[in-house]
């Protein structure tokens, strides 16, 4: 019964988060986009909840929305990491080093630092590590913030 709920809107909200993510490249409404995930969450939790037979209990809404949010949290996730190695891939990864002024280039390099470890880490090894770490996040919120809202919802409309 909960499964059922947080599949479907899990997959809802999967696509909201995936367009969000989508408008998160445009630079101006980046910013906006983060924050939005955060309330997108809530109420796929919301929606998983009241997606759930009477009579609702917090706790099947709990999983239901966590069940919800993490289906949306890993699409988001996997969609910003995709977004990220493009971006890397567009750019070079030469190109993010390059951005690093000449005198703390000169600081890294008097620590031990070369730039070929840079080149490596702000580069294929950076994106990758960030954009699982970005993913296993989202994943994780995204569940908190669904059973968040699924529990409030459940709580509150029990019929």
């Amino acid at each position: 019964m909960a499964g059922k709920a947080g599949l479907k809107a899990g997959l809802i909200g999967g696509a909201v988060v995936l367009v969000l993510t989508l408008l998160g490249m445009i630079q101006v409404l980046s910013c906006f986009c983060c924050g939005l995930n955060w309330l997108v969450y809530l109420g796929i939790g919301v929606l998983a909840g009241s997606f759930l037979d009477v009579p609702r209990t917090a706790g099947s809404g709990a999983s239901a929305g966590a069940l919800a949010g993490a289906i949306s949290g890993a699409v988001g996730g996997i969609a910003s990491a995709i977004i990220s190695v493009v971006r890397m891939f567009i750019a070079g990864p030469g190109q993010m080093v390059s951005a690093i002024p000449p005198q703390q280039l000169q600081q890294l390099r008097d620590l031990g630092i070369d730039r070929d470890m840079l080149d490596i880490f702000m580069g294929t090894g950076g994106v990758a590590i960030g954009s699982g770490v970005c993913c296993l996040g989202s994943l994780f919120v995204g569940a908190v913030l669904g059973a968040i809202g699924g529990a409030i919802y459940a709580s509150m409309k029990k019929v």
